[in-house]
């Protein structure tokens, strides 16, 4: 039967052929950037950098499984190369938690370029017209990750006790929820209160990796860090809760 709006009635668009090249060739720069980060003097033992290396290929692999379900688009562009970029990055913070070697400037050096390329990934996607929901979500997961990996940096590297940790694993336990409650699954507004609070995040989190910070005031930080993120999520649910079926 045709569709007035679409034309004939097909199956929606599935990735072309070329997507698992594509996500092949960003791989493969993906773990080329991880031994640069391992040349440049990130820590880690041979072996933690294997791990980390074999963790991001599958990674790769799963999002490239994902993309054959649930991508639009023939070509997975400037925008989703970037994730996994920083996707691989996420992975490379890895290697030194394997060694014992959390937090410092290395740490807060790879991250800060990790969050640079945070916001080059959706304007890539808006600008070469790729902007799809797998794009966002994938964005979404990478950004929990790597907020997990630098809060355990944090509590690991610094005198910061477990409580740092409640800034990487907030989302996870909302996620969580959702199991149970449905209606916390249900799709939210855009909001640039959530993204500049993501940005409060995972800023505060690389600033905890230096020396900077005194005790007392890296506590600080990293309490009203999370206060704005516990806020955040309770402004979602609140709206969640209000609009369910």
């Amino acid at each position: 039967m045709p569709d007035p709006d679409h034309g004939p009635l097909a199956q929606p668009p599935r990735p072309a052929a070329g997507i698992p090249a594509q996500v092949a060739a960003s791989a493969a720069m993906g773990v080329l950037s991880m031994q640069a980060l391992r040349l440049a003097g990130m820590g880690g033992t041979a072996g933690g950098w294997l791990a980390a290396s074999a963790l991001y290929l599958a990674c790769c692999a799963m999002i490239l499984a994902q993309m054959r379900r649930s991508y639009p688009h023939d070509r997975i562009g400037g925008c989703n190369a970037v994730t996994l970029l920083r996707a691989a990055i996420t992975c490379a913070l890895l290697a030194p938690l394997a060694d014992g070697a959390a937090a410092g400037w290395a740490v807060a050096m790879a991250g800060l370029v990790a969050l640079a390329l945070d916001g080059v990934d959706g304007w890539l996607a808006r600008r070469s017209g790729l902007v799809s929901g797998f794009g966002a979500r994938f964005d979404m997961e990478v950004d929990a990750a790597f907020a997990l990996t630098l809060a355990l940096h944090v509590w690991l590297g610094t005198t910061l006790g477990p409580e740092v940790l409640l800034l990487g694993v907030l989302r996870y336990g909302f996620v969580a929820a959702g199991t149970a409650l449905p209606w916390l699954r249900a799709d939210l507004p855009q909001r640039l209160r959530r993204k500049a609070i993501c940005v409060l995040q995972l800023a505060t989190l690389l600033l905890l990796q230096t020396p900077l910070p005194s005790h007392a005031q890296a506590g600080f930080l990293a309490w009203l860090a999370t206060a704005a993120l516990a806020l955040s999520f309770a402004l979602d649910i609140r709206w969640l809760w209000r609009h369910r079926p």
